[in-house]
């Protein structure tokens, strides 16, 4: 399935959000009413009490996703204003199509790639993550999009490329909140390649079945579940492939308080707030945090042997 995007898909391809409500979801209500109307569906049984089952993928979370609504005007994006509403409200004007991405470095395939020549042919996928913010909110989210590692392995980094580094675009008249600094901008973070590898780190492209809004980091972004969400850079344009670790935009901005590997440690508070509780955005009462968010069992190996008490 071919990646498109926002502006490229019609109203009418667009699974409306009360039937739709993830695929999988979709998929069980289909099932029951082509049922009932007695019309089979490719690989099930034609009855009115079938009903398509199908498995949650190895890094999913069966818990209550985030409505919408929540997730598309709840967000931290700066470039677009300092309060969790300004992204919604200022980033109207941006403009995503057409939409390029630069790749350069330690890399054999270096260029500047259209959007839909360097995601041609990358499946979708659903995964359904939870989103740990820094400040003590959280959001579970259905997203679409790809693996990482497909997209670096597709562009064949040299053996010397130790780190992946990202940067967002950075697009003064479109962006109200740059008027405000803050940052060291463009936003700029990054990964060691072992974790850009990693089966969970993914790029977005959508939320709930539909193309990525402005507000969330259209057109692509990267989504990295177990570290907290400042370190998913959105509207991606440079991936570079480098030797050293790379300055990233927080770590530059306040180094006490945020460093380069941002993982999940509720055992270590932010010296303004504590991190062994989160609140869901929607609810009311906060919840333990988990170690890398939950997703030990699919990271911890890459810290074996590191203090992360200090390597933050």
């Amino acid at each position: 399935m071919l990646i498109r995007q926002a502006s490229d898909i019609p109203s009418s391809e667009i699974t409306p959000e009360k039937l739709y409500s993830t695929r999988r979801e979709f998929m069980k209500t289909l099932a029951s009413l082509t049922a009932a109307a007695g019309i089979a569906l490719p690989g099930c049984a034609n009855s009115a009490t079938s009903e398509i089952v199908e498995a949650a993928g190895p890094y999913d979370t069966n818990e209550k996703k985030t409505p919408y609504e929540d997730i598309t005007t709840y967000n931290n994006y700066y470039e677009f204003g300092m309060d969790k509403a300004d992204p919604a409200r200022n980033s109207k004007r941006f403009v995503t199509k057409p939409w390029t991405v630069k790749v350069e470095g330690l890399v054999k395939k270096p260029a500047t790639y259209n959007l839909e020549d360097l995601t041609k042919g990358l499946a979708n996928e659903d995964r359904i993550y939870r989103m740990r913010c820094v400040e003590g909110w959280s959001m579970v989210i259905p997203w679409m999009g790809f693996p990482l590692a497909n997209l670096i392995k597709r562009l064949e980094p040299l053996p010397s490329a130790k780190f992946v580094e990202f940067k967002t675009a950075l697009v003064p008249e479109q962006m109200p909140g740059l008027k405000s600094g803050g940052l060291d901008w463009p936003y700029t973070e990054g990964l060691r390649m072992d974790e850009a590898m990693n089966p969970l780190a993914f790029i977005a492209v959508g939320i709930y079945g539909k193309p990525l809004l402005n507000q969330n980091g259209a057109p692509m972004r990267l989504v990295v579940p177990w570290k907290y969400g400042f370190k998913g850079a959105k509207s991606l344009t440079l991936i570079r492939f480098v030797d050293k670790e790379p300055k990233t935009a927080w770590s530059i901005a306040a180094p006490s308080e945020y460093g380069f590997y941002s993982n999940v440690n509720p055992e270590v508070h932010h010296p303004r707030w504590r991190q062994d509780r989160e609140t869901r955005v929607g609810e009311f009462f906060a919840r333990k945090t988990l170690m890398f968010n939950g997703y030990a069992q699919h990271v911890a190996q890459m810290y074996a042997g590191m203090d992360l008490r200090k390597l933050y």
